[in-house]
């Protein structure tokens, strides 16, 4: 299990031969990618500045990983989150899991980023061309995408 936050990219293809390297259990690795999107809805934005609480973010971000862990077989497991400012097409997120069956892994894939985009405590705000912040409000249909997941 891996949980890192940080302001540097990330080379996805190097995380996942850290992930899997020698586990010769993992049948299948599922791993999502999330870029800046240069559009808000129906206005452009140039990037988005990211917030969070050191130390709390870290915690909220190992349970939803643990939880991952009890609700199906796997292997391994990261979850990376950049903060600071990103541009238009930069890399925001990663997260990927292996186990040796496939259901497993497109389910807790799953499950791990719609809970971080619920749960997790980020603060964002997107920048549009003229230079302003404007901070983001939660999404219902990411609350809709995260119920699901609930017992």
């Amino acid at each position: 299990m891996t949980v890192r936050i940080q302001e540097e990219d990330f080379d996805p293809g190097s995380e996942l031969e850290k992930l899997t390297g020698g586990q010769t259990a993992i049948g299948g690795v599922t791993s999502f990618i999330g870029l800046v999107r240069d559009m808000a809805g129906d206005q452009p934005v140039t990037g988005m500045t990211l917030e969070h609480y050191p130390g709390m973010t870290e915690k909220m971000l190992e349970r939803i990983e643990a939880e991952a862990h009890e609700r199906w077989p796997l292997n391994a497991s990261l979850i990376i989150h950049r903060v600071g400012p990103l541009e238009a097409g930069d890399r925001i997120v990663m997260v990927a899991t292996a186990s040796a069956h496939r259901q497993a892994t497109f389910d807790s894939c799953h499950f791990l980023i719609d809970w971080l985009k619920t749960k997790a405590p980020f603060w964002k705000a997107e920048r549009t061309r003229e230079g302003q912040e404007l901070w983001v409000e939660a999404r219902e249909s990411d609350d809709e995408a995260s119920e699901r997941w609930n017992r």
